[in-house]
Order: C-alpha cells, then structure tokens, then sequence
C-alpha cells in the first residue's frame, strides 16, 4: 500500500506543472512548506487536482470516508476504520464494486500530485525503505477518488497490481500506487469517461524507466524519530541489502 509520500514542491511548481491555481491563496504559505514524510494515518491534509474542478489544486485530507458522515465525526470514523486501512489507499479493482468508491469513480477522480512516495522492502524479515521519485524530478500524478464531507474533501490513493519493479520492491504485499502520465492525468479528469475508459485507465502501467528508486533511512517507519526531514529522501546503503 502507498502509505507515505512526500510534498516538497512549491505550490508555483505545481501550478506550473500541471496549468493549475492554489483555490485558496491564504494556504499558499502552508503548502509552501515542505513536508519530506507524509504518513497517511496521520490523515493529513495535501493537495489534489479534483475532477469537478480540474482547474485547481485544493486541500484535501488523506483518508476517504463516507458522504454521508458530517465533519465533527471524521475522527472516531478514522479511529474505527484504521482496522480497514483508514482509507489510505483503494484498490482499483474494486472501483466499481465497493460500496465508497463506487459512489466516487465516475464523478470524484483526483490527481495526488507528490515529489515521491517510499514503499517497504522486505528482506528476510526486516523492512527496508524505498523512495520512488520521477527521473525529471516534476512531481508524479497518483491517481484517486475523493469524497465532499460539508466543507472538507477526503481522497484515497488509488493502487494496483504490482509492475516487475514493484514487484521486487515491495515484495510483501506486491502493489504499487497508480501513477499517470501527463497525457493520461488528461483523461483521468474528463467527466465524461465510461467505466471501460476509466478501467483501461486503472490498468495502465507507469513507465518504469520514468522512475529513480533506491533505499532511504529506516527512520521512516520509527514512530519515535521525527522523519518529516530533508534527510529522509537521502539515499542509505544497507550493506545485508542485496543489489534490488
């Protein structure tokens, strides 16, 4: 599961990126922050690119929950859905079938755009981190599906079927976050794609000579170290850790 990003971009880089406005300027200094280690289940707030308004990058909390729950119930709903995986991530298999995504797929796709996400390595038995960034450095587009909760908007991360390389990768759980091209991030917003055009889109590939990719600290999955830190994205040799 894609559990851990990274937002480290200017907001200007990403307008420009992506021909897109900040819709509230007053948060411009916020999201100019950069936050090296995003952890989903601390269900933070970053930025995405909505369909109903593929023109802007809002702020968004990091963990999908049902329309039908009201803001002030948001944290209990959370408390109780960590057994679920809180709403982090959501398979694209069961776009169409799973009673929240369903309600979101063809109306409430998103674009998480991050400078990388790491994902876990499992070497015999331990976890090794990896960090996944694009090889131009422009920010990835991962793809996902939000929902309104009154005045607060909550997005998962789409994933999918691991490719060879996240297969290696992440070798436990063999899933990657479904990541798009600029042509594909296009497509993703239209409203009007059938559920053939927006599997075919959950199907697709990123291309996996587009990605650098090595191991970074083991604080990242320590709860009592602070890894929201430039170093978290600096690459570190595991000399036990095999040539992946």
């Amino acid at each position: 599961m894609c559990a851990h990003t990274s937002q480290i971009q200017k907001v200007e880089q990403f307008e420009e990126q992506y021909n897109v406005k900040l819709s509230d300027e007053s948060s411009r200094e916020l999201f100019n922050q950069p936050s090296y280690h995003i952890i989903g289940f601390t269900h933070a707030q970053m930025l995405i690119i909505p369909q109903e308004k593929p023109s802007v990058l809002a702020a968004a909390t990091w963990g999908i929950a049902p329309e039908n729950k009201k803001v002030g119930e948001l944290k209990d709903y959370y408390k109780e859905a960590a057994k679920f995986g809180g709403g982090i991530n959501a398979r694209a298999e069961k776009a169409f079938d799973h009673f929240l995504y369903k309600q979101s797929i063809y109306t409430k796709r998103c674009i998480i755009p991050v400078s990388a996400f790491f994902e876990p390595h499992d070497h015999e038995g331990s976890k090794y981190p990896f960090v996944f960034k694009s090889k131009d450095n422009n920010s990835l587009s991962l793809a996902g599906i939000y929902t309104r909760i009154e005045n607060k908007v909550t997005f998962a991360i789409l994933t999918q079927e691991a490719s060879p390389l996240f297969a290696r990768i992440h070798n436990k759980k063999n899933r990657q976050p479904l990541i798009l091209d600029e042509e594909q991030v296009s497509e993703w917003l239209k409203d009007d794609l059938n559920e053939s055009q927006i599997k075919t889109l959950l199907q697709t590939h990123f291309d996996e000579n587009q990605l650098k990719y090595y191991p970074v600290s083991s604080d990242l999955f320590s709860p009592k170290v602070n890894s929201n830190v430039d170093g978290i994205l600096d690459r570190v040799e595991y000399e036990e850790l095999p040539e992946l």
